[in-house]
């Protein structure tokens, strides 16, 4: 029985660190319409044209893309490289601060 108690609460501390990333991330503000494209200073306009038309912004590092969930936050910086604060969850970060 002592076995199995100790595996479920390997297994429940595990789940919970790999679900919850709090952290500092550098990457750019792009649009969900492009996605990894706007992981680049040259997407800037297009971003910036697609979230004004509607399209939901999201953080890029690298090749991973972020939907954000208090994108008002970053409603100034669509286009730019920030550096974020914040909890990610299950690819959807929250945001604690934006540095240009």
């Amino acid at each position: 029985m002592k076995k199995y108690l100790m595996l479920l609460v390997m297994v429940v501390c595990f789940t919970a660190v790999n679900a919850l990333d709090k952290g500092k991330w550098t990457g750019f503000i792009g649009d969900e319409n492009c996605g990894v494209k706007g992981n680049d200073p040259k997407h800037a306009a297009c971003a910036m044209k697609c979230v004004k038309d509607g399209a939901k912004p999201v953080f890029v590092v690298g090749d991973k893309v972020y939907a954000i969930s208090n994108a008002e936050k970053v409603e100034k910086f669509v286009g730019t490289k920030v550096t974020i604060t914040g909890t990610i969850t299950n690819d959807v970060l929250v945001i604690d601060t934006v540095i240009n």
